[in-house]
C-alpha cells in the first residue's frame, strides 16, 4: 500500500520486512530516501535508523507509524530521522514529508508536536 502510494511520484528501489534487512539494504543501495516503520521484527525501526546512522549512511529517514507519542517522535528524531508521519495522515502527509525531508527541513504530521 505504501509503495503503491509513492509510486506515481517516486522510484521504490526495495522493500523489506524486518530492520536487519533495512540496514543491510540501505547500504548497499544508497537509497536518497528510506521509509520504516518503528514496529518490524529482528531490529525495530528506531535500532535500524541508530544503527545506520553509525555506519554513516546518508540517507533521509522518515517514520510512518501508528504511534502518535510524543515519545516516539522524539525518539525517532534523535536518532536521525527528519520525517514522522502516523498511518492515519499517511494519504496526505508522506509525500509532503519525503518532500520536506530531502530539502533538509524536518516534517512531523500535524498536531503530533503538541502531544505530551
Amino acid at each position: 500500500m505504501v509503495a503503491d502510494l509513492l509510486a506515481p511520484e517516486f522510484e521504490i528501489i526495495a522493500s523489506v520486512s524486518d530492520g536487519r534487512s533495512l540496514v543491510d539494504k540501505a547500504m548497499q543501495l544508497e537509497p536518497d530516501v528510506i521509509v520504516t516503520d518503528i514496529s518490524m521484527p529482528i531490529l525495530n525501526g528506531i535500532e535500524a535508523a541508530l544503527e545506520l546512522k553509525n555506519l554513516g549512511c546518508a540517507s533521509t529517514i522518515v517514520f510512518l507509524s501508528v504511534h502518535s507519542s510524543s515519545d516516539f517522535v522524539r525518539a525517532c528524531l534523535f536518532v536521525g530521522a527528519l520525517g514522522y508521519v502516523v498511518k492515519p495522515r499517511m494519504a496526505t502527509d508522506l509525500d509532503h514529508a519525503i518532500r520536506e525531508t530531502l530539502a533538509g527541513r524536518i516534517f512531523v504530521s500535524p498536531g503530533l508536536e503538541d502531544r505530551n
